[in-house]
């Protein structure tokens, strides 16, 4: 970090801040991205010094070769998928996408489609977070050069698992963790990895991936004690992992990225939902974590919470709705409609919403009839339709769950 910092820097006193070179302030502002420095790593590409001195003009306004300027937009679109804000996010990855494969350039696009695969996993487009993950698989199938293997096969794996179950990744996720390169590109850069592989193997039955998650996590929160994203993902893993709810809270205030704030706080109302003297306590938790899953632009996890929260609390969850086709669905119904039109049968969306077949079929019958339809196939072929003719006949309509079908809509339409 402190010679990345050195390069970022003008080669001398007399240089000024706009002749630094353009791919080390990139490279910096990359690594302050992995660990969450945001803000300094946003100055660096607006032409700032990181320490809050004015600098030259933005770097983005200047002109620079297709190369450049594809390093630039994936670097911001990794600032913006770190600070929660996926449409952002997923325009610029797409931008410097284009750009990468203008300048013929093999070794950015990676970083493009971790971005987009996650983007779109968040947001409910499987589909396309499907398409990113094949092209992950592709690239190292064919080789190329990736200089965040771990992040990728992550990325990748969320996907699949999205769309087949966790038992379809447990392969991917062994070997992750048997790899050290892997493990440790992952678990400094993304500090919702650990507590997501603790999750998986507890879900798998896999006490040696847990288990592994935990050591490797703390080993490397020894080794980087000045940052506090790494400090965070150690301390949520290992609460996680002894279902510590007291430490799952203070991780979730000690989480710099918003989504893994989010997990923190659902991953601490799980456990305290298991002892009925703190069913409120994990209410309240829940109720906290889907406000930061909707801060972050995660309609997977808000419909998941919100339906978690009907089990606790018979109030939890159920926003104002008017009378639009979409707004008189439930958030469960909204949520199945969506993975259905994706192709997803009753038993995916029910291991993904955590509802049995039989209520996802259930839901099924109410959704047809209020969107007036009388098949899957004909709610597959509409679903995007009717998304985006609501939202440019009902523009006004607020309320949280809108914001985040606003969203979906937009991607699912662009």
């Amino acid at each position: 970090m402190e010679l990345a910092a050195a390069a970022s820097e003008p080669a001398g006193p007399d240089q000024p801040v706009r002749e630094a070179r353009l791919e080390a302030r990139i490279w910096y502002a990359t690594l302050l991205t992995r660990v969450r420095g945001l803000q300094p790593a946003e100055r660096l590409l607006t032409g700032e010094d990181p320490c809050g001195e004015p600098g030259a003009e933005p770097v983005a306004d200047r002109p620079h070769r297709p190369e450049a300027q594809a390093a630039l937009r994936l670097c911001e679109a990794e600032i913006h998928l770190a600070g929660g804000r996926l449409t952002e996010a997923a325009t610029a990855a797409e931008t410097g996408l284009r750009l990468a494969a203008q300048a013929g350039n093999r070794g950015l696009p990676p970083r493009g489609h971790v971005v987009m695969a996650v983007c779109s996993v968040r947001s409910l487009d499987l589909t396309t977070g499907l398409l990113y993950a094949n092209r992950l698989r592709d690239a190292a199938l064919l080789g190329q050069e990736n200089l965040m293997p771990g992040q990728c096969v992550w990325a990748a794996a969320q996907a699949l698992e999205a769309r087949d179950g966790m038992e379809s990744v447990a392969h991917l996720l062994k070997g992750i963790v048997h790899d050290e390169v892997l493990t440790r590109d992952l678990l400094v850069s993304q500090p919702a990895a650990a507590p997501w592989l603790v999750r998986a193997g507890q879900r798998l039955g896999d006490a040696d991936l847990a288990e592994r998650t935990v050591r490797t996590m703390n080993r490397l929160a020894v080794m980087n004690r000045s940052f506090r994203s790494v400090q965070a993902a150690a301390e949520h893993a290992t609460g996680l992992y002894a279902r510590d709810a007291d430490a799952l809270e203070a991780a979730s205030e000690r989480h710099l990225d918003p989504w893994a704030r989010a997990s923190a706080l659902e991953d601490a109302s799980r456990v305290r939902s298991a002892r009925v003297a703190e069913r409120d306590r994990a209410v309240d938790l829940l109720r906290r974590a889907a406000g930061a899953y909707l801060g972050a632009g995660s309609s997977r996890d808000l419909a998941r919470v919100q339906s978690r929260l009907r089990e606790l609390d018979d109030h939890g969850g159920r926003p104002t709705r008017s009378r639009t086709r979409v707004s008189q669905l439930t958030d469960t119904e909204f949520a199945v409609a969506e993975l259905v039109s994706q192709g997803l049968t009753n038993g995916r969306v029910g291991s993904q919403l955590y509802i049995s077949p039989h209520t996802v079929a259930f839901h099924l019958k109410k959704i047809f009839r209020k969107l007036d339809v009388t098949s899957r196939v004909e709610l597959a072929r509409s679903w995007n339709r009717i998304l985006v003719e609501e939202r440019d006949d009902h523009p006004r309509e607020s309320g949280p769950d809108f914001l985040v079908r606003s969203a979906v809509a937009a991607r699912q339409a662009g």
